[in-house]
């Protein structure tokens, strides 16, 4: 072959041009503005600015709940980041982070059919970034935070839901919580084990896993069952490195490795990186064991290494590619469709566990022939390799968003009764 014959492309290669080639062609980005009232006639014009946009300024002026009937405030959503921890990427700062912003837009409209515009946010100190979304806030109808390193993360939150009069909702942190824990309450009850009898091992400590151990508790785990490691290995009283979200978890034990706490362990959760469950450890978890390998691209164990030592474990993956993919997007999109269709002032932890409820309780009903269809396979039932909903299931947002929505009503923090026939 001569030396300037074109080289043929791995699969990796190929795959990465397709992304760019997504991104770029036939228009730049994924998300763009579309009108929904005519602008065609000079009366058209009158109408939608000047003289005609005066009339409903004046209402809103006189009542401002007159704004969720004259804007798109009650369906639209911020994605805002400041790109200090974007996906499995790290910091590459607010513009790298631009891409993720438009692809959690996108998925909005995709399954909630909610507005939704990206925000990248330059700041120095965490008070700017605050002062920065807390300033526009008014603009939306939900904010979600996205790509944002903890422990930073923890009170940018706590301080925007203190200070917006809309909700606040960090889908790293709740989005990941939820769909864990749908995931999880099936796996368990299938095992024939109790969440509050479990011994649980969590394999990282940012975000996310805080959020899923905290979640998981309020679901019946203990809290004195659970051993999170970070880099240095398990957290523990004695260590002196911990910040306030890390205490939380700080176990009184002597034990230190992974290899120390999977002994006898019912439930492991991986929110850390690839390849960090070793085959050996997973052989020393208790019988009939729940294993979460949910780093992404690549798992901290592989299912198939995984299966090769353990017979009789139910496992889940970050990856599509796999069964039992632990997927945000079960979860975020249909919260907020709920929580604005009742103009919820937040997202209490009330609505989250009725998420939780829905999605679980979806995976035990029979699967239309469509959604069989989208996910590319024959059959689908609940067991070992069917524990949680497939994204593409239609039915997902009517089961989460109504379960959303009358838990904001119920704990009173929805402004406006349910719709009648609201999702049916």
């Amino acid at each position: 072959m001569s030396d300037d014959q074109p080289q043929e492309l791995t699969a990796e290669e190929q795959f990465r041009q397709q992304a760019l080639d997504y991104h770029a062609l036939p228009t730049a980005g994924k998300i763009s503005v579309e009108l929904t009232k005519p602008a065609e006639t000079a009366k058209d014009l009158a109408l939608a600015y000047s003289p005609g946009v005066a009339e409903p300024v004046r209402e809103i002026a006189q009542n401002p709940d007159n704004v969720y009937k004259y804007t798109s405030k009650g369906n639209m959503v911020a994605v805002i980041s400041n790109g200090t921890a974007i996906l499995g990427l790290g910091n590459l700062g607010p513009l790298a982070s631009k891409p993720v912003m438009e692809g959690k837009s996108l998925l909005f409209k995709r399954f909630a059919g909610l507005d939704s515009i990206d925000i990248e946010v330059k700041h120095r100190t965490i008070e700017e970034f605050v002062d920065t979304v807390a300033n526009i806030a008014d603009t939306f109808g939900g904010i979600n935070l996205e790509d944002i390193k903890a422990p930073d993360c923890f009170e940018i939150e706590k301080q925007l839901i203190e200070r917006c009069d809309v909700p606040v909702f960090h889908d790293d942190q709740h989005g990941t919580a939820i769909v864990t824990a749908a995931g999880m309450l099936n796996a368990i009850e299938l095992q024939g084990k109790k969440l509050e009898d479990a011994t649980i091992v969590c394999l990282g400590a940012g975000a996310a896993a805080v959020a899923c151990m905290e979640l998981l508790i309020k679901c019946g785990a203990m809290r004195e069952k659970i051993y999170m490691l970070d880099r240095k290995g398990v957290i523990h009283t004695r260590r002196d490195d911990l910040n306030e979200y890390k205490k939380l978890f700080a176990n009184n034990t002597d034990k230190r490795t992974l290899e120390d706490v999977i002994e006898g362990a019912d439930i492991f959760l991986g929110v850390s990186g690839p390849n960090l469950m070793p085959q050996d450890a997973l052989k020393l978890m208790a019988d009939k064991p729940i294993v979460f390998a949910c780093s992404n691209p690549d798992p901290e164990i592989k299912p198939e290494l995984a299966h090769q030592v353990r017979d009789d474990l139910i496992m889940g993956t970050g990856r599509s590619d796999y069964p039992n993919q632990v997927n945000n997007v079960l979860c975020f999109p249909f919260i907020f469709r709920g929580a604005l269709d009742v103009r919820a002032s937040e997202i209490n932890d009330e609505m989250k566990l009725a998420a939780v409820e829905a999605i679980r309780q979806l995976a035990k009903e029979p699967v239309p022939a469509e959604v069989l269809a989208a996910a590319g396979v024959a059959h689908l039932e609940f067991g070992a390799e069917y524990i949680i909903p497939k994204p593409m299931d239609h039915r997902l947002l009517p089961r989460v968003a109504k379960a959303v929505a009358q838990a904001a009503v119920d704990s009173g923090v929805a402004r406006i009764e349910m719709p009648e026939g609201y999702m049916a």
